[in-house]
Order: C-alpha cells, then sequence, then structure tokens
C-alpha cells in the first residue's frame, strides 16, 4: 500500500513542479512592461495573473497545514476582486518575487512530507465531510492547483507570444 501512495504522490508532484517549472520559464520571458498588458483585448492583465498565482501559491500554505501564509493582502486584489479594479496592487517585480518565494516554500514543505500525509485531510474540508470523502485530501488539492496553474499558463504564454 506504501509504495502505491508513493507512486500517487510522485505523479502529482511532478505534475505540480513540471507546471511551475513551465510557468517560470514563460514569466522569464515576459518583460515587466509587457506583464502591464491584457493576454487579449478584454482579458486579465499579465500582472493581474501573476499576483492571482502568487496568492494561490500562498494560500496553499494554509490548506495543507503547512505555516501561516506570506502574503495574505494579495487576496482582495487577486482573488476577491477582477483586474482592472482600481485596487492598489504590487509591482511586478514584487510579485515576482512572491511568486518565486511561494514556491521555494511550498517545495521546502512537499520535501518533508510522507506520502500518507498527501492523503490526510486538508483544513478547507470537514472531518465529517471527509470521513465521507476521502478523496478530498492534500495531494488531490496540489493537483487541482496543478490544473489552474496549467490554465493561466496558457494565458501567460498567449501574452509571451503577443510581442514576439
Amino acid at each position: 500500500m506504501q509504495d502505491q501512495q508513493q507512486t500517487f504522490v510522485k505523479m502529482g508532484l511532478d505534475a505540480w513542479h513540471n507546471t511551475v517549472k513551465r510557468t517560470d520559464k514563460v514569466l522569464d520571458s515576459i518583460s515587466d512592461e509587457q506583464m502591464m498588458q491584457e493576454t487579449a483585448p478584454g482579458r486579465n492583465r499579465g500582472i493581474y495573473l501573476l499576483g492571482h498565482l502568487a496568492a494561490v501559491n500562498d494560500g496553499m500554505l494554509k490548506i495543507l497545514g503547512l505555516s501561516d501564509r506570506q502574503h495574505a493582502e494579495l487576496d482582495e486584489v487577486f482573488l476577491q476582486s477582477p483586474d482592472k479594479s482600481g485596487k492598489e496592487m504590487p509591482d511586478v517585480r514584487t510579485l515576482r518575487r512572491y511568486w518565486a518565494e511561494s514556491n521555494k516554500v511550498l517545495n521546502e514543505h512537499f520535501s518533508k512530507m510522507e506520502a500518507a500525509d498527501w492523503f490526510g485531510r486538508h483544513t478547507s474540508v470537514s472531518e465529517e465531510d471527509f470521513a465521507k470523502e476521502p478523496h478530498r485530501n492534500k495531494l488531490n488539492v496540489v493537483i487541482g492547483r496543478a490544473v489552474h496553474l496549467s490554465e493561466h499558463y496558457g494565458q501567460l504564454v498567449f501574452l509571451a507570444n503577443k510581442n514576439g
């Protein structure tokens, strides 16, 4: 059973790490000036997507029960409001740093977790609901976040190729 758990954890974390790596690569190819542009007419700007991704990653710390959040202040601008809401946001350089820091902290925590830990309850599901739905576990959160990141990765690729 433990070998099977380790295999599933490796699959999920490989998907996560590969998606982060691809996203890092595309973010590195987009200038700070380009980040101020919309991915397409009437769509989100790169800066908003970057802030959104940094906020989601930061939130994973709490959901996975790993640590307190480092930048909960990002939620109001990047999770609770649309782009161009008029709310003040950090600059691109700061958001790039938050993104990198969040990935570093997550990776540090992930590397210390045992396979069985990944199949435990995350903090957004009650004990009662988890007993009925054990698939609502920490590994499922990371898999879901990898899918979410992949969606925004596609938007960032479009932005990178827009002027290239």
